[in-house]
């Protein structure tokens, strides 16, 4: 008898101590951890990750996109006032399909990231955009001609890559989507070059 009381008691205690461990297991289940776990690791929720990507963007880089897309758009527009034309030096022409071929694309690019910021396509009220055109000088370049069009055309164009590459340079300084201010990077090189190579058309008519 006092053996069957012994093994008794051994088993109580033993299941007493399964039952404890299974207690703290449970627990570190409750909160989605494994047992051994320091639960400060998983701090971080779904939602401030998601809060994370939300702000890797800013007012700045809105701006950015809804003032660069009409003046991209002004850019192909001119362009292909241009390629309309005849007998035009080749290096014009050139220049025109250059100017769609890179701005087109970016165009694409900046809508998708205005949608994607839950962002308006364009700003509200009316905000000065640096090097665009007026319907007039638009007209005038429609109706140009041979030399007269090409002079017309650089001389815009040098103006509107201006405009563009000081708002690149807005978007540099004060902007936060990394992929925005790479292109506004881009936009500075790559504008900034073309700059110079109109340029020296311009003085070569």
């Amino acid at each position: 008898m006092k053996r069957f009381s012994a093994i008794s008691a051994t088993a109580v205690a033993a299941a007493l101590f399964l039952a404890g461990c299974g207690s703290d297991t449970g627990s570190d289940t409750a909160e989605g951890t494994m047992p051994g776990m320091d639960h400060g690791s998983m701090s971080a929720s779904p939602s401030a990750a998601s809060s994370g990507v939300a702000a890797d963007n800013n007012s700045a880089d809105a701006m950015f996109a809804q003032m660069m897309l009409p003046h991209h758009e002004q850019a192909v527009e001119m362009s292909d006032i241009m390629l309309a034309k005849d007998n035009l030096d080749p290096q014009i022409m050139q220049l025109a399909e250059d100017i769609k071929a890179a701005q087109g694309p970016e165009i694409e690019k900046m809508t998708g990231w205005l949608q994607a910021w839950g962002e308006p396509m364009e700003m509200s009220g009316d905000h000065a955009m640096e090097g665009m055109m007026s319907p007039d000088d638009l007209a005038q370049l429609e109706a140009a001609q041979g030399d007269e069009a090409a002079r017309m055309f650089l001389t815009q164009m040098i103006a509107h890559h201006e405009g563009a590459v000081a708002m690149a340079e807005e978007e540099i300084a004060n902007g936060q989507d990394p992929d925005a201010v790479a292109l506004a990077e881009a936009v500075v090189a790559d504008q900034s070059a073309e700059i110079e190579k109109m340029k020296e058309l311009l003085a070569g008519l």
